[in-house]
């Protein structure tokens, strides 16, 4: 897939005043600092286009962005670990879960795992949350350059080994990415292309 337009739309923390176009949404979400702006850039090819910052919990929104002019890409606070007040935090979170359960644009969420660590609880927590919701969702390991191939495959199998004792059948699909060096954005697109063109072929959103 090539990008030819990412455009913001609107910011907000009540789904029911998401855009109301019937246009499949692929929303990503992950721990806080986990470089969630910066996969959304190097996708999109925008320098600019989701705000990068040094401190965790930057994104408080839900900010869509409208790709191509035919599926948004969504951009959610991070679960965990933001300096922000309980108060906050439990207001982001509730309308997270809003997002989850009541968009049904919602097609696909990506969960963002920072690949140079050990298989996390919160991560693992939020997959299951999303597996008991029935959300379809993959999985985006982010920061491969950070550390070397191997170690990089020895991590994704310790998530696997964590799903599968925790009753998943299968590890879910799963990219590897980098932000610095495009790894994994053909892949992903691609993803994203094929999952478009079945909703179009089918006619779902119209």
């Amino acid at each position: 897939m090539k990008i030819n337009t990412a455009e913001f739309v609107i910011s907000n923390s009540d789904v029911s005043k998401c855009p109301a176009e019937r246009l499949p949404e692929y929303a990503f979400i992950g721990r806080s600092n986990v470089g969630k702006s910066s996969l959304i850039n190097m996708l999109t090819n925008h320098k600019s286009l989701a705000k990068t910052s040094g401190k965790p919990g930057k994104t408080q929104l839900i900010n869509h962005f409208k790709i191509n002019s035919n599926w948004f890409l969504v951009d959610l606070p991070g679960y965990g670990y933001a300096r922000v007040s309980k108060k906050t935090k439990e207001t982001f979170q509730k309308f997270i879960t809003d997002y989850f359960e009541r968009r049904e644009q919602l097609v696909c969420a990506f969960v963002l795992i920072d690949i140079r660590h050990e298989a996390q609880k919160i991560d693992l927590e939020f997959i299951t949350y999303l597996g008991e919701t029935e959300v379809p969702f993959c999985i985006v390991f982010t920061k491969a350059d950070k550390i070397s191939r191997g170690r990089a495959e020895q991590h994704v199998a310790a998530y696997k080994k964590a799903l599968l004792a925790n009753n998943w059948e299968d590890m879910p699909q799963y990219f590897i990415t980098s932000s610095e060096d495009g790894t994994g954005r053909d892949a992903l697109l691609a993803y994203i292309d094929e999952v478009n063109q079945g909703i179009f072929d089918n006619q779902d959103f119209i």
